[in-house]
């Protein structure tokens, strides 16, 4: 497979040539058809017969006729090497010809330094290399592509350099950048393109200013000047055109202009002269022939008398069709043929033209012809090669030249296009070049000079080969020497032919290279094999040396018994194995063990045949194997052996503490600090067996659990302290016992206090609490006091260190149910009993004043307003009347419930008396009753 997109050289490098292996095609076959396989994207470029070139693109697989039954050469580039293989092994010898390329691949592109005119590109690469194991030789072709032009890109740079300078940008122009790989002329793919923008800079310098119109006395112009030594800037705008005023009448001035921006100014352009209008020029004089060439002449004129120095004269040289403007009084025509054209001149001073002079009738000299095409070398042998250049030359001959040690050597003079050059020296250098000669004999030009090299015949026979150090059981090193010295051993490759000693064996190439040494391996320890070598160059293989036998060195032992393993405990185990009994001496033998085929180790080198392995784990998976080791290798491994040690008890507990809060509570059984304790622990490793229980000393008391890490021990001694130790136990037997541990219980929690009502009233309660001997009371104690709600559910309504608590508003005239409990640091105690309190009844809200309504003769009506009854409790009032003189209060009705209104006489004076005690006097002012609440 082709990996590229260009055509190969067919004088191919001798290194890639793929061998005839005549031993592989079938002999009784007069011909045989060969497919060559073009992968997409690549071109597969053949000779005909006739010599011309025909390219095939890929996809494609190209048939190829063998006459003789052997593999045509197929030339490709350094880098690629050709692969040929047997599509279905049977048959006729269906071949497929394949070639690997290695190839440079390009990583990174970056542009940096970027400026106004210039910017810095560089890049990285990475060899991926093929079959072959070579690096080739690679340069590398920068493509740059301006976006605002055609859009294609241009190779500006083509190297070995990892970077380069771009110069010669515009400024503010949008650039893209790519490189590809060219190595040994084959073209690899381009890298991704990187794009980038250039500053900006000063405007560029602008073309010189035109001359629009002229008079005596001014010029229009596009920018700006002053004929003087030192310019004068004239004129600074936005505008494309100036006229300058106040000039004198047929003066040259010179004039210069620049463009200015944001950024800078530019140069200024070159300088200009225009001349204001003067005098009339008089009629041109016709120029003269100075001399004449076969495609050129030389005229020449004189300028009139009447244009003064500073006049600025222009002339124009007409020829048929063609005019020439000119500011010389000398001219060249070049590549012209006049033969018998006229010439006539013009001469021009400001807006004034003459008249045409008389006409000028010139002719050129006889040419000479060119020099020949460049000629072209093919079928080139290591004794001739044939020489072939482009059409006739008509009217002349064609000398063909040889060059060989210095000295020229015409072989050829004719009108023929080829010629074929003889009895030439093998793989020696020939320059060759062409003349065209006159008929006089005479070498007019000769074509560029054509250097060919002569193929190198093939080589003589090689040296038988020999070994190289030591035979191995398996591989070998050979070497050998070249042809006979006096013959050509330039660029000659070498191919080592190994045949196995079995009757029907078939020889086998086992390297093909330029080196005089290779290292055979992939072979059977003990056996014979005959090698032989011959040499290859550009014109085919020489003969095979004479052949030698070499054999392999014994092997290594073969593949050993698997090892027996018996059980000591489940830490440790003897590993055993049998002596090696097939005579070979055994150096060492190499035991692996470990968990599993991935994490097997070394454990024992030696001569031994048994091995103790400790430090073993319980109940765990082990697997082993043996290799035994002589001076030829180590042998195959023995089949995998494996092991499992036995179970055992229990590991030591850990983690085996006291915590404040049982981790498992029970509702039925209350936990006490001061009767119990509430102990975890970690589980440990059951060494194969599970944990059936576990079992805590405590002094001399014993309590076995449930497969549980928690645990609670009650009925304790308050305030005591306590030694305990835990062990597991499965059924291979309990485990060890743990670390001490040492705890101690709290004392008791105090009992409650005496609760007591100091205070009532009819929305508060006030209730204190106390023992009856000091002796319970300690500065840590604190109270919880709950009191039942209305869902008969006690709520903690005060929690803290006082003796006293006062609750706010409460409902009068109600029961409220209470219970106190103390708490310490030995813990908290039990509530007390049940204690009810009652609030009291609240007072009548304050009367407002009676109305008094007098009615007819001395009786009057007394009303008032009736309040609510508070919580059930009936209202009653009394009404009290003070009359006359009367010091004491009388009291008008006895009856409890009196219902407004009320009679009573007018000459008396009325007092009403509430239950709440509050007064309500009436007095009589004139013929009006009035009411006064006393409090």
């Amino acid at each position: 497979m082709m990996m590229m997109d260009q055509m190969l050289d067919l004088p191919p490098p001798l290194s890639n040539e793929v061998p005839m292996m005549h031993h592989m095609i079938n002999g009784d076959a007069p011909q045989q058809v060969i497919l060559v396989q073009v992968n997409p994207g690549e071109t597969f470029t053949i000779r005909t017969e006739d010599g011309a070139l025909q390219c095939i693109q890929g996809p494609a697989e190209v048939p190829m006729m063998s006459p003789n039954g052997s593999i045509p050469p197929i030339h490709v580039p350094p880098g690629y090497v050709s692969q040929v293989t047997d599509r279905n092994g049977s048959g006729p010898c269906q071949l497929y010809c394949e070639t690997k390329c290695e190839s440079v691949i390009v990583l990174t592109l970056q542009v940096s330094n970027v400026q106004s005119r210039s910017a810095l590109v560089s890049w990285t690469s990475v060899s991926v290399s093929g079959s072959s194991g070579r690096v080739p030789s690679c340069s590398y072709e920068l493509q740059l592509k301006d976006k605002g032009r055609d859009g294609k890109y241009k190779v500006v740079y083509s190297g070995e350099e990892l970077q380069y300078t771009l110069t010669d940008l515009r400024p503010a122009t949008d650039y893209h950048v790519r490189v590809s790989t060219v190595c040994n002329s084959m073209k690899g793919p381009s890298s991704d393109a990187r794009a980038f923008t250039t500053h900006s800079a000063p405007p560029d310098t602008p073309l010189p200013p035109r001359l629009s119109h002229r008079t005596k006395s001014s010029l229009t112009l596009q920018w700006k000047g002053k004929k003087n030594s030192i310019f004068r800037e004239y004129y600074v705008g936005h505008q494309r055109h100036c006229k300058v005023m106040g000039l004198c009448p047929a003066v040259g001035y010179t004039f210069r202009v620049a463009a200015l921006n944001d950024i800078g100014t530019s140069g200024f352009s070159t300088e200009v002269v225009f001349n204001t209008t003067g005098s009339l020029p008089q009629t041109s004089l016709p120029p003269r022939l100075a001399q004449a060439g076969p495609s050129w002449v030389t005229l020449e004129w004189t300028r009139p008398n009447s244009c003064s120095n500073e006049e600025v004269v222009t002339y124009t040289l007409e020829m048929q069709d063609e005019t020439k403007v000119l500011n010389s009084a000398l001219l060249m025509l070049l590549n012209c043929r006049l033969n018998c054209r006229p010439l006539q001149l013009i001469t021009c001073s400001g807006e004034w033209r003459s008249a045409p002079s008389s006409l000028l009738v010139c002719k050129t000299t006889p040419d000479r012809p060119g020099p020949p095409v460049n000629p072209a070398v093919n079928a080139v042998t290591y004794h001739s090669f044939c020489v072939t250049w482009g059409r006739k030359v008509n009217r002349y001959l064609i000398n063909l030249c040889l060059c060989s040690e210095s000295q020229w050597v015409t072989l050829y003079r004719g009108p023929e296009r080829k010629h074929l050059c003889e009895d030439l020296k093998p793989a020696t250098s020939y320059s060759l070049r062409l003349s065209c000669v006159n008929v006089v004999n005479l070498l007019i030009h000769c074509s560029d000079d054509l250097t060919v090299r002569t193929h190198i015949p093939p080589p003589g026979r090689c040296q038988p080969p020999s070994t190289v150090g030591n035979v191995k059981h398996k591989e070998m090193t050979l070497q050998w020497d070249g042809p006979l010295c006096g013959e050509e051993s330039e660029n000659v490759e070498f191919s080592l032919e190994m045949c196995a000693m079995e009757e029907g064996s078939e020889p086998t190439e086992v390297y093909c290279g330029s080196k005089t040494e290779c290292t055979v391996g992939n072979l059977l320890p003990g056996t014979t094999y005959r090698f032989q070598v011959r040499a290859a160059n550009s014109a085919g293989y020489g003969p095979y040396s004479e052949s030698v036998e070499i054999s392999t060195a014994a092997g290594p032992p073969g593949q050993c018994s698997p090892p027996a393993i018996n059980v000591r405990s489940h830490t440790c185990a003897d590993v055993t194995w049998e002596v090696m009994s097939s005579g070979i001496d055994i150096s060492e033998y190499r035991l692996d063990w470990g968990r599993d085929l991935d994490s097997l180790e070394l454990v024992y080198s030696g001569m031994e045949t048994c091995f103790q392995i400790s430090n073993l784990e319980a109940s765990t998976d082990y697997c082993c194997r043996l290799q035994a080791v002589n001076q030829a290798g180590a042998g195959p491994y023995s089949d995998l052996v494996m092991y499992r040690t036995p179970a055992a008890a229990p590991d030591v507990v850990s983690g085996f503490c006291c915590v404040d809060h049982p981790l498992n509570p029970t509702d039925n059984e209350p936990f006490s600090h001061s009767t119990c304790l509430a102990l975890t622990w970690d589980e440990p490793h059951c060494n194969g067996a599970e944990i059936t229980s576990y079992c805590i000393s405590i002094g001399d008391r014993i309590f076995t659990t449930r497969n549980e890490t928690c645990h609670i021990i009650r009925d304790l001694l308050p305030d005591s302290e306590y030694s305990l130790q835990i062990r597991a136990e499965n059924e291979m037997g309990p485990g060890p016992f743990s670390q001490t541990l040492t705890v101690r219980t709290r004392p008791l929690p105090p009992s409650p206090p005496r609760l007591e009502c100091a205070a009532v009233g009819p929305q508060s309660l006030k209730l204190r609490w106390g023992f009856s001997s000091r002796s319970q009371l300690t500065d840590d104690t604190t109270y919880t006091l709950q009191m039942e709600n209305r869902n008969q559910r006690f709520v903690v309504v005060y929690r803290g260190s006082s003796h006293t608590f006062k609750l706010q508003r409460l409902s009068e005239s109600s029961q409220y149910r209470f219970r106190i409990q103390a708490v310490s640091e030995a813990g908290e105690g039990p509530f007390s009993e049940t204690y009810t309190f009652s609030t009291t009844k609240s007072l009548p809200q304050t009367l407002k004043a009676p109305r008094v309504v007098q009615l007819e003769g001395n009786a009057c009506e007394v009303t008032w307003e009736s309040i609510p009854p508070m919580r059930g409790d009936r209202i009653s009032y009394v009404l009290q009347m003070l009359g006359g003189r009367d010091s004491d209060y009388k009291q008008v009705r006895s009856k409890l419930l009196i219902k407004p209104p009320f009679f009573i006489s007018f000459e008396s004076r009325l007092k009403l008396l509430s239950h709440s005690n509050c007064f309500q006097e009436l007095w009589l002012v004139g013929n009006v009753w009035n009411f006064c609440l006393n409090g």
